[in-house]
């Protein structure tokens, strides 16, 4: 029997940072693909896209591993494309540093192992792997692939068992014909041979004389007698062993065949008929495009990320550290984040902000994109706690080198209806300016709409556009507005004091997706704020009972008032145009932003 495996070792000839392993190097043969690393210390390999890891390598120097013309692997040293951008060496450091490629958000997976890597794969076509230790040391060259060969013997237990009953046949025959033959060896009478020759009779010959009849002795007889039983009794005797003798003839080679059909035959000897087949799912088909791009991500490519931003963030809100927290959310999110970090640094009884669920992702959507930035965008919800809404947020890739960041998060209601999207295996685009044209409303206007049916309700030219679950977020904000009109009535300060209100779009970007029935998933924020003003040099706005503003403002009046600043992250359906649909809320979150004194 041959080999169980055939290896080839990949020759690295000069020593860079990185090695990276081009996906045909490893379907050079058929099988699955073993990747073997030996070197000293921490080892660390991932696989992803080709073009994605050469633009993460762009700015650096690497080994690229291929197959030349001969289908042989070769090593060529590759020279950065792009020049890394300088800058000041940090405190204590004398030299650059490398990147290390752990942690990355591009790889479809990663391995790290100390002295020795050893993982199985099987890479499609578009796939490679990068070899390396930290990014800084050179990365180990003891690299080799190897690939199953099939050693199985599939007709070896049929041959044998149409052999054995061809031999038993054979055994059969045997013994019927040995019985054959002794039959046929009994007693024979001979016929009479040929008659003489007929002569004329002589009455001239005398007849022959009466002859007297002989008496045989008595001990004669008796001995005879005996002969006769002792012969009869010996063969009877030979008898017994012949029949003994042709029953171990058939019952030796039947053992000895039982023995060959059924020692050491394994199910790689026999054709193996009742694999199991998948069986398809039934699911909408989907044209794909052409010149389609590749999905931002992968399925257990989000998850992964999803899991290592939720335990980011959380860790950050034990902590209630900020730099933590800004690897992973940015804009108002991590306005929000800031604000919260705050407020429980002083009030010992505020609970910490909710965690991102992972548990499940309902939802996947990500851009279909080779370009950066890249936006994905996940709807998650927790499978052992029901108390927890599911969370629907967007996170943008800025480029190869950085990780996602969570740019809005927002709670959805369990009956929120998700319009129909793209499957994850094909993404979907990113709705420009110049696509927003196709729907009711513009991403970019969207939230300048909802802020005018705030303002101006039924007054509102978007107010009929807006399905009842806006409407009433909208009538919500209002209500909360009057209460604090009220609050200012009942303290006897509506006299000396007056509340303006102002709701508009925030800074960040509205982010839309395409939906497969021409509409978008649209994100935005908007900035509502309050402001108490006294209406007189001689009024001061006290704080009173409100420890939010005593926290952030560190004051407990303000004698030109105060501006009280809240966040509201909104994600929308719009339908297209010409539909008759009304654009649906999905789901909201409002957080505190700020509370500042008026100088």
């Amino acid at each position: 029997m041959g080999p169980a495996a055939q290896q080839v070792e990949l020759s690295v000839e000069d020593s860079t940072p990185f090695v990276l392993v081009d996906g045909a190097v490893l379907r050079a043969n058929p099988g699955q693909q073993t990747l073997l690393v030996r070197g000293d210390g921490d080892l660390f390999a991932a696989y992803g896209r080709t073009a994605d890891m050469q633009a993460w390598l762009s700015d650096a120097t690497y080994t690229a591993i291929d197959l030349d013309t001969d289908g042989e692997p070769t090593s060529t040293v590759v020279e950065p494309a792009v020049q890394p951008e300088e800058g000041e060496p940090a405190e204590g450091e004398t030299e650059q540093t490398g990147r290390n490629p752990a942690g990355s958000d591009l790889w479809l997976d990663s391995f790290s192992e100390s002295d020795q890597l050893i993982t199985d794969m099987q890479l499609p076509e578009g796939m490679s792997i990068l070899i390396a230790k930290d990014g800084t040391e050179p990365a180990p060259s003891d690299i080799m692939v190897s690939w199953p060969v099939d050693r199985s013997t599939p007709l070896v237990g049929p041959l044998i068992t149409a052999g054995g009953i061809v031999l038993l046949v054979g055994l059969v025959l045997y013994v019927l014909a040995i019985r054959h033959q002794r039959r046929g060896r009994g007693p024979r009478r001979k016929g009479p041979g040929p008659l003489p020759v007929t002569e004329p009779i002589d009455l001239s010959v005398e007849p022959a004389p009466v002859r007297e009849a002989l008496e045989e002795p008595k001990d004669a007889d008796a001995a005879s007698g005996s002969d006769s039983e002792a012969a009869a009794d010996a063969k009877e005797k030979r008898t017994e062993r012949r029949a003994l003798k042709g029953r171990r003839l058939l019952v030796l080679p039947a053992l000895g065949l039982a023995g060959l059909m059924f020692a050491g035959c394994s199910s790689d000897s026999w054709p193996q008929f009742d694999a199991a087949t998948p069986t398809p799912t039934p699911t909408q088909t989907v044209i794909t495009p052409e010149n389609q791009k590749p999905p931002a991500v992968t399925q257990a490519q989000a998850s992964r990320i999803l899991q290592s931003i939720s335990a980011t963030i959380e860790q950050a809100d034990a902590d209630r550290d900020i730099d933590l927290a800004g690897t992973r959310l940015s804009g108002m999110a991590l306005d929000a984040r800031s604000t919260d970090y705050t407020l429980r640094g002083t009030l010992a009884d505020r609970e910490p902000p909710a965690a991102i669920p992972t548990e499940a992702i309902e939802v996947l959507l990500p851009q279909a994109t080779d370009e950066w930035p890249r936006t994905v965008l996940v709807l998650s919800k927790s499978k052992s706690d029901d108390t927890i809404a599911p969370t629907i947020l967007t996170m943008t890739q800025a480029d190869p080198w950085s990780n996602y960041m969570v740019t809005n998060i927002a709670e959805m209601q369990a009956s929120t209806e998700i319009p129909q999207l793209a499957p994850a295996w094909l993404g979907t685009s990113l709705i420009t300016e110049n696509a927003a044209a196709f729907l009711t409303l513009a991403p970019d206007e969207l939230a300048t709409a909802f802020a005018d049916v705030v303002d101006s309700g039924e007054k509102s030219e978007y107010y009929g556009s807006f399905d009842p679950v806006a409407l009433s977020l909208a009538d919500s904000i209002v209500q909360s507005r009057n209460a604090v009109t009220q609050a200012l009535a009942d303290g006897g300060a509506a006299e000396t004091s007056q509340a303006a209100f102002d709701v508009a779009p925030s800074d960040d970007p509205a982010v839309a997706m395409a939906t497969l029935d021409s509409g978008a998933i649209v994100a935005v924020s908007l900035v509502d704020q309050e402001k108490i003003t006294p209406k007189t040099s001689d009024a001061v706005i006290r704080f009173g009972e409100n420890p939010e503003a005593k926290a952030l403002t560190g004051a407990e009046e303000a004698s030109n008032g105060v501006v009280t600043t809240y966040g509201l992250q909104l994600f929308f359906s719009v339908p297209s145009q010409g539909s008759t649909e009304q654009v649906r809320l999905l789901a909201v979150h409002q957080d505190i932003l700020n509370v500042e004194v008026i100088k």
